[in-house]
């Protein structure tokens, strides 16, 4: 019954978003990372969304990107494959979200060469197979029915020697099975961590924020409940986080060449 409130709250949010935010100040929805020796310089339009971009920015990193063919997807309000574009000198960069309207959005909003959003399924993708050299996926893939498609998926697209760039959260009784569909992947593990003490700085740093946009963007009785998807301080989703019983982790994996 949790389950199908938080999907409902969801996909509400996500439309109650792209109808009231005109300024475009809601550009993420993921936990953030935060690291001390991760010492970023951002312009004054990026710098409110500072830990958000670094969950993208400290997954990016690991891997060459300049020049590459990349593909997020479950791109959302596109705050994170823009930065990647105008960061990491793509070649293209395409993002994939089930939301029509937060598609819609992306593509009216940024404006960078190769830079397109569109509207799609993470389990029955569109691409051609080994179409891309990169697969980007943050804090989407909880919420898809069967994760085990989406994987099939990023192997169909991936070019042989191709990437997967993947960071989420599981419970913590999810972790063996979610390991054990990775390693059925086949492909190479670059780079592994888990990052939960990250986030849950990132949550407590960013707090303010979160709170203040929070009140200004949503009616007064949908606090409680978006106060808790955006995970603040003192929220049940915080607790968790801080507890363990909620892992964040990500992950480089590599498609093994022919």
């Amino acid at each position: 019954m949790k389950t199908r409130l938080k999907d409902l709250f969801f996909k509400v949010w996500y439309w109650y978003v792209s109808n009231i935010d005109k300024n475009a100040e809601v550009r993420f929805m993921n936990f953030g990372y935060a690291d001390d020796d991760l010492k970023l310089e951002f312009n004054a339009e990026d710098e409110p969304n500072r830990y958000s971009i670094q969950l993208y920015h400290h997954l990016a990193a690991e891997v060459d990107l300049k020049g590459k063919s990349l593909l997020e997807v479950g791109s959302g309000r596109g705050g994170g494959l823009s930065y990647i574009a105008k960061t990491f000198q793509l070649k293209t960069a395409l993002g994939v979200d089930l939301n029509e309207r937060a598609a819609k959005f992306c593509n009216s909003f940024y404006k960078i060469d190769g830079l397109t959003f569109q509207q799609g399924n993470a389990q029955e993708l569109t691409m051609k197979d080994e179409s891309f050299d990169v697969v980007l996926n943050v804090e989407s893939s909880h919420r898809y029915p069967d994760f085990n498609a989406f994987l099939g998926e990023v192997s169909r697209i991936l070019k042989p020697g191709g990437h997967f760039l993947f960071t989420d959260f599981r419970y913590d009784w999810e972790m063996p099975e979610l390991k054990a569909d990775l390693e059925n992947l086949g492909f190479e593990k670059v780079f592994e961590k888990t990052i939960t003490p990250n986030v849950v700085k990132s949550l407590a740093l960013d707090d303010e924020r979160r709170k203040v946009l929070i009140r200004k963007l949503a009616p007064k009785v949908l606090h409680p409940i978006a106060l808790n998807f955006a995970g603040t301080v003192g929220s049940e989703t915080y607790d968790w986080f801080s507890t363990g019983k909620y892992e964040y982790f990500s992950y480089v994996l590599k498609k093994r060449s022919a």
